[in-house]
């Protein structure tokens, strides 16, 4: 099968949607499969290449909202792409995200060429950019947009149930769930060989709690509540480390803190190294699709600590397997904080249970079988 992702962001980019795309066309491409991305150019990369045995190609775009929303520029290199892409021969397309106008493109291209098409919802609430007015016309945008998609796509997932569900806000009926997975055979090499020792070099004792936080440092992941409930634990035996980068990192900087670490922005093989290192992953997130940060804390055995927010209750779906909070608040942070530090035999028995679930459900092979799944039936209907 040739499939065709279209995704609006893709890597070296980082963020949830460009691991999803990267990771399921590994997995179809060691299935004989043949995967070509179609991304924008946010990190002004080449405008086409083979990458680990995917062909990409790079639209030039305007990078709206720091990259977060990116916009094909008009212009002869954009349409020598378009040209090359019109000339192949696809038998499925797979659209990541419902809002961009990067998908209501390829929406037309798989319309144009009569090629079966399925788009994934990968959020559970509106886009925001943490200001009322331009979040209520974003919303707007949203809905127009998906009008627009709903004219020639049909068939729509979520990268877990709250996506699925979230997309009923819209009118859309899911057809099911293309769970957001992790390879757990890369993560368990890693930390058998990590790159570096956080402890050691960070100076923590080993008798130490280490909270860790992985991702994009923006309000809706709650980081202000994190930082502060921290503070307010009050413990010279805790520690906080923080992954990632974006708007918020002058904030933090300012909140400070003792043992409050700002890593920066970390590659993947840093954050594996850096959750083997942590007892407690905490994501106090207002806005999740399903969170690749818990599933990769499941991944690393580190106790997850998160809100009901999105699909991260998918995995960790009782009090057996992590602290799940209704909301995120500073005091809410706190107590769910303060219980994962004062029970290491609870955080012990959750961490493998959340790992044999994570196992069971939660990995690429199980989300290819879906698509391959839904490809077939597709070919069948056609035929």
């Amino acid at each position: 099968m040739n499939f065709c992702i279209f995704s609006a962001n893709y890597l070296p980019h980082i963020g949830g949607i460009e691991r999803y795309t990267y990771y399921l066309s590994k997995e179809l491409i060691k299935r004989g499969h043949n995967v070509t991305v179609v991304t924008e150019n946010v990190v002004k990369g080449d405008p086409h290449e083979i990458s680990d045995g995917i062909e990409i190609f790079r639209f030039p775009c305007y990078n709206l909202i720091n990259g977060r929303y990116p916009i094909t520029k008009k212009n002869k290199l954009s349409k020598e792409i378009d040209t090359e892409i019109n000339g192949r021969k696809f038998d499925f397309v797979i659209i990541n995200a419902r809002f961009y106008l990067h998908s209501i493109y390829a929406a037309k291209f798989a319309h144009k060429h009569s090629i079966p098409m399925i788009t994934i919802e990968h959020g559970s609430s509106h886009l925001s950019v943490n200001n009322r007015l331009f979040d209520y016309l974003g919303a707007k945008w949203e809905h127009f947009i998906t009008e627009r998609l709903k004219k020639y796509c049909k068939d729509y997932y979520g990268v877990s149930k709250a996506a699925c569900d979230w997309s009923g806000h819209f009118g859309i009926k899911s057809k099911g769930v293309l769970y957001n997975s992790i390879d757990l055979t890369e993560i368990e090499s890693l930390c058998e060989n990590p790159v570096c020792d956080y402890r050691k070099d960070l100076g923590i004792p080993k008798s130490a709690k280490v909270i860790v936080f992985t991702g994009r440092l923006i309000k809706e992941k709650g980081i202000y509540q994190l930082a502060k409930g921290f503070i307010s634990l009050n413990d010279s035996n805790a520690y906080l480390l923080i992954a990632g980068d974006g708007p918020e990192m002058q904030g933090l900087k300012d909140i400070g803190g003792e043992h409050i670490y700002l890593l920066g922005k970390l590659d993947f093989s840093h954050i594996i190294a850096l959750l083997k290192d942590s007892d407690i992953l905490c994501l106090p997130s207002v806005s999740e699709g399903m969170s690749t940060s818990v599933l990769e804390a499941a991944a690393t055995k580190t106790f997850v600590i998160t809100t009901k927010t999105g699909g991260s209750k998918e995995l960790i779906n009782s009090d057996e397997l992590g602290i799940v909070t209704d909301g995120n608040t500073e005091d809410e942070v706190f107590k769910a904080l303060k219980c994962a530090i004062q029970n290491d035999e609870y955080r012990d028995s959750a961490t493998q249970k959340a790992y044999d679930r994570l196992k069971e459900y939660f990995v690429w092979e199980k989300t290819a079988d879906k698509v391959e799944d839904i490809c077939k039936k597709n070919k069948g209907d056609k035929e």
